[in-house]
């Protein structure tokens, strides 16, 4: 088989289609990662067991059930109890809250390298539990763990695919539909060199940024 261009000029339409959709999961998808990951990292702290075990047990099925089962069940069982969402929508909810039970091992390794000293200090200042954590906990967990953070970004990036087994058409999903309906390879081929494209200069980075904050 020779490469053909025309192959190329016809599928890149479809291509930018499928880079928009996969960088608005990959956005979406981490905001909710990481913003709930947090939620998920402090109430497993909590004293209270009513709330740090039911949220023990979700994440660990959580983190424990392949996301594709996931994005099925968002997709097609949800929507029999309560509202529908778009098939993007859907992956963006299940990629996020997916990895979000990820990102809560990643908070918690920071929030327990914190040393103890800084707690007590806190303490020793009488300063609110609220205030203990914004001020003095979560600034120096952060820190730390932003590297191990980015490292999900790029994973999420990779599994974005999984998303067209309900209708979210990303890069790789509009490359498949494409090649199928054509009986072509340029398509596929151009998608993998994308994933490089976008993923290394990315890893890249996050090695500029963790040697910075190792400093």
């Amino acid at each position: 088989m020779n490469w053909d261009w025309s192959n190329v000029d016809d599928f890149m339409p479809l291509f930018w289609d499928g880079v928009w959709v996969t960088l608005k999961a990959l956005l979406f998808g981490t905001l909710i990662a990481f913003s709930l990951g947090m939620v998920w990292a402090i109430a497993q702290r909590s004293e209270k067991k009513w709330i740090s075990w039911p949220v023990t047990v979700f994440t660990e099925f959580i983190r424990n059930t392949p996301l594709l089962v996931q994005l099925f069940f968002l997709f097609y069982v949800v929507p029999e109890w309560g509202p529908s969402m778009s098939p993007l929508v859907t992956g963006v909810v299940g990629l996020g809250l997916h990895y979000s039970t990820y990102t809560s091992e990643v908070y918690r390794a920071g929030i327990e390298g914190v040393p103890e000293g800084q707690w007590e200090a806190a303490t020793a200042l009488s300063l609110t539990k609220q205030r203990t954590w914004t001020a003095v906990i979560l600034p120096q967990a952060v820190r730390r763990v932003i590297p191990a953070l980015g490292n999900y970004v790029i994973v999420m990036l990779k599994e974005s695919p999984q998303m067209a087994a309900i209708g979210a058409l990303d890069m790789l999903g509009q490359a498949q539909g494409y090649s199928q309906a054509t009986f072509t390879y340029e398509a596929i081929s151009i998608v993998g060199v994308a994933f490089i494209v976008i993923a290394y200069p990315a890893s890249l980075l996050l090695r500029v940024l963790e040697r910075r904050l190792v400093r």
